[in-house]
């Protein structure tokens, strides 16, 4: 039987990671430091804190250098490592449609991603879930890291349209209080709404104790203003129109984007967020591998 290649899922591209799970790895074991381990004690990995002894327990986990120097049984707990939940939040707002001069659109882009961010963490073999939003959520899948897990990720991926207008920060307030267990929330949206009242959400999952990487999709067409004759321009939520002539307006226009993501940078580091510009021009195989270069060193 044979397989129809995945739309928004590139072998070869997540080949060019070198190592399949080298994104996942750097996340879970990097960037998120200490998510992995639950507050449950047992017996498994690390190290977390003595008990006494009582009769029955298993002999293994006593103590020895202990009773050596207190003359006391004591039992040896750890904590248990316990599997990272991950969720995976991608904008289809019909903002996210837009492309210019051939570039892929900014909705496209973010569903490549988002697939290959699904693949590998769930290589890493922690759970994965993607919510897909407009001014609503569309879907939502449950957690899991199974092939039959991703094949219906990437199957939703593939029908999915932009839709309707933006709603991030609402969305984001209903996700954070819905998302029991806290994890890693990675937003994928080029965060056309109201900052303040974005930040304030993203703030949410920062008081639930999630960690958060925002990935800021633009066109380069969004950030360089490359029009240069009488250009009539079509704001794709509202269907408004603006006849402009772009040499008057360029200089304020870049002016205002560059504040724009500055804004959102500074917030972001403010609260301890990852944040990444991601322009569609650059592959996203290149793009992920150059940030997580950036935050090994950061972490040196």
């Amino acid at each position: 039987m044979t397989h129809t290649p995945y739309l928004y899922f590139e072998p070869d591209k997540v080949a060019r990671l070198q190592n399949l799970n080298l994104l996942a790895r750097q996340m879970v074991e990097g960037f998120i430091t200490g998510l992995h381990r639950s507050r449950h004690r047992g017996f498994s990995v690390e190290f977390a804190d003595h008990r006494a002894y009582t009769p029955g327990d298993d002999l293994r986990h006593l103590d020895w250098v202990s009773w050596a120097r207190t003359d006391r049984y004591v039992i040896k707990q750890y904590e248990q490592q316990t599997n990272l939940s991950a969720h995976i939040l991608l904008d289809v707002s019909r903002s996210m449609d837009y492309q210019h001069d051939g570039s892929a659109s900014k909705a496209d882009y973010g569903r490549l991603l988002a697939a290959c961010l699904c693949y590998l963490m769930a290589r890493q073999q922690d759970l994965v879930s993607l919510v897909a939003f407009d001014r609503e959520v569309k879907f939502r899948t449950g957690l899991g890291s199974t092939p039959a897990h991703l094949d219906h990720i990437f199957r939703r991926l593939e029908a999915l349209r932009p839709g309707g207008q933006t709603a991030l920060a609402t969305t984001c307030h209903d996700l954070a209080r819905s998302i029991a267990k806290r994890g890693l929330i990675v937003v994928i949206s080029d965060l056309y709404d109201d900052p303040a009242e974005v930040m304030a959400a993203l703030q949410h999952f920062v008081f639930k104790k999630h960690q958060i990487i925002v990935f800021h999709v633009l066109d380069p067409a969004e950030l360089s203003f490359p029009f240069r004759q009488m250009t009539s321009f079509v704001d794709l939520e509202t269907r408004r129109q603006i006849q402009v002539d772009p040499r008057t307006v360029k200089d304020a226009y870049r002016q205002a984007v560059d504040a724009f993501i500055a804004r959102y940078r500074r917030e972001c580091s403010d609260r301890r967020i990852e944040y990444v510009l991601a322009t569609t021009d650059t592959p996203y195989d290149r793009m992920l591998l150059s940030y997580l270069s950036r935050r090994k060193v950061l972490r040196r």
